[in-house]
């Protein structure tokens, strides 16, 4: 729960922090401006709180790690709901309405998680999980989207340290192997998930593990 509301704090912090100008640019999501990854992190509030009040009466059939799906390619844009985001984002049209917006649910996201019992069991996307699991698995997603967040924003502030390892440790055990010691957890992530191309001497160091990259999760 601490780790949750600490990635989550900082990825709305950061997003608060960006200038207007800057919601034009790129984000780590392919074919997503920085607005869109916005847009969509509101999107990410709401279902937290859709699924703190959809409790479950079975037993849990996922926990943190499986609770993420692997698809087979990366998204290309053409999803529907990925369409549809990007036209939402664009009828804000003023970044300081998106900011309001994500820092209005967003809190409300944060409390209501500090306020759930992490040993109720909820149901989201066909999946029964506890509560803390949930909480769990989304240390993974606030952390990937604040590094896509600040993938062309130069000195932007990086997500929490906690926060990374934990992710790291997330995804290596939704690869099934680790990623080599050599790599940072920053880089871990972006190569695991391919929101990089590893480099040649990368390349050379995953061995085995290279042919499970990338690891397409959501």
């Amino acid at each position: 729960m601490d780790l949750f509301s600490l990635s989550w704090t900082a990825l709305r912090t950061a997003v608060a922090d960006v200038p207007d100008e800057d919601f034009v640019r790129p984000s780590g999501c392919a074919g997503w401006l920085v607005r869109d990854l916005v847009c969509h992190l509101i999107i990410d509030a709401q279902d937290v709180l859709i699924t703190l009040v959809t409790p479950a009466a079975t037993e849990p059939t996922h926990d943190a790690v499986t609770y993420w799906d692997v698809a087979e390619t990366p998204p290309t844009g053409d999803d529907p709901l990925d369409a549809l985001i990007v036209r939402l984002a664009a009828a804000y049209e003023e970044p300081r309405l998106l900011k309001f917006h994500l820092d209005d649910l967003g809190s409300a996201a944060g409390r209501a998680a500090e306020l759930a019992d992490p040993g109720l069991r909820v149901s989201t996307q066909d999946k029964v999980l506890t509560a803390g699991d949930y909480f769990s698995a989304y240390v993974l997603e606030w952390t990937l989207h604040h590094l896509d967040l600040i993938a062309h924003l130069p000195g932007a502030v990086e997500p929490p340290a906690e926060g990374l390892a934990r992710s790291r440790e997330m995804l290596e055990k939704i690869a099934g192997a680790a990623f080599p010691a050599s790599f940072s957890d920053q880089d871990a992530l972006r190569v695991g998930t391919g929101r990089r191309a590893p480099t040649d001497a990368e390349q050379a160091e995953l061995g085995e593990l290279a042919a499970k990259l990338p690891l397409v999760i959501g």
